[in-house]
Order: C-alpha cells, then structure tokens, then sequence
C-alpha cells in the first residue's frame, strides 16, 4: 500500500499575488493535474512526450499537505476525485518543503509515501513505481538527476523514518531539503536509470505564469 503526498504549503512567491496550486492549468487547477496522474486518470498520451498511466492508479490513497488558509480551494479543487483524499495542515507555516513532507509523513496511513510537489504537472507514475520497487529494501528512493541534485520533492519515502529524520533536522534548526536524507538508509536512483524509466520532464516544475503558459500549451496540443 503507498500513500501519495503532495506537498502544496509553499507561498508562491515566483507567481504573484495567486496561489499555484490551484492555478487553472488548461482549464484544470494544478494540483488535480498532478493528482489525477497519480490516479491513473490523466490523458493517455503525455503532453511531455513520456510514458503516462495506464489507467491503474499508482497509488491507494492521497494526502495534501497544506496551510489552513489554501484548503477550502484545494478541496474544491479535488471534488470528485477517485480516491481517499487526507488533509495535513502545516500547524506552523513557512518553513518550507521538508516540514511538508514531515507533515505529509505523520499523516500517512501506509509505510511507504510517494511525494510530489504540486507544480510538477508532468510527475510520470512509471517513475513512481520504479521508485517504489527501489525503496523496498530501504527507507528512501531519491532520483539524482546529476552529482549535485537530489530530487527530494518527486522520491519515496517510508513514512515514519522520514518523518523522525525530518524532525531531528528542523530540531537543528536546519531546514535544508536534503538533509533528512543522510539521517536514513536511502537508495539513488542516477541519472542513467532514470534515463530507463522516464525523462526529465517528469521534473518539470511550474513556478511563474510563463511556466504555467508554456505547460498549458502542452496540455491543449494534445487535447
């Protein structure tokens, strides 16, 4: 059983004054483009050019992870979704990603937690699987698109473990993404097996309004 999470508790600041995650992307607010890809009912055919769902879900349930303040929109921005939708409020915001994913991880009901960022609309769920297949004998499956970049906000985590490791770093004081990893015994997945499964696009994130035009414009080409 995997959990998928995703983390939407950022401010957008790169966006102006909207919020992203709900931001129409082709007609369809961002987040659900995100979640309906985790629930195996994006478009059969990948506006990025990769491999999409099949129609299975890669995941058995979804939790958003959120401040107080978005979640009346991204509940309205979920409606009728296919699965069991949680909601984890940040009970304090703004200190970034890795207290999402904390939060994220506490909330989970199952052992292992597939995350992602809400402005990545192309998240492949062939890369989702893989990594799971990868974290079954470790407590994380981390891509690393190069020798310096981790991709923690697209990687698997089994929930307890990460959501201990996380604690210890913020207790630091230490709110790097990364460094609950080294807390854990986590597996890479590199550049040349990521090649084998996906492409980069899955990565993609949208942070500005050109951003959001310019995957828009992906979406409508294939519509």
């Amino acid at each position: 059983m995997v959990t998928g999470a995703i983390i939407a508790g950022g401010r957008s600041t790169r966006f102006g004054e909207a919020d992203k995650a709900v931001a129409p992307l082709a007609g369809t607010p961002m987040i659900r483009r995100v979640a309906n890809r985790l629930a195996g009912t994006a478009a059969s055919v990948d506006p990025g050019g990769d491999a999409a769902s099949d129609g299975d879900p890669v995941v058995d349930n979804l939790l958003v992870n959120c401040r107080a303040d978005q979640r009346a929109a991204i509940e309205a921005a979920m409606g009728r979704y296919p699965l069991e939708v949680r909601y984890v409020e940040d009970d304090e915001p703004d200190l970034g990603p890795m207290a999402g994913i904390r939060h994220a991880c506490r909330g989970a009901p199952d052992d292992l937690v597939a995350v992602v960022a809400c402005d990545m609309p192309f998240v492949d769920p062939s890369l989702l699987e893989y990594l799971c297949e990868r974290a079954a004998d470790a407590e994380a499956a981390v891509p690393q698109l190069n020798d310096e970049w981790f991709q923690t906000t697209q990687a698997v985590y089994r929930a307890e473990p990460m959501a201990d490791a996380c604690d210890r770093a913020l207790a630091r004081g230490d709110r790097r993404i990364i460094e609950p990893l080294f807390d854990l015994e986590y597996v890479v997945v590199d550049h040349d097996a990521l090649e084998s499964v996906t492409s980069e696009r899955t990565f993609e994130n949208v942070n500005t309004r050109e951003e959001l035009d310019r995957a828009a414009r992906r979406y409508r080409d294939v519509a």
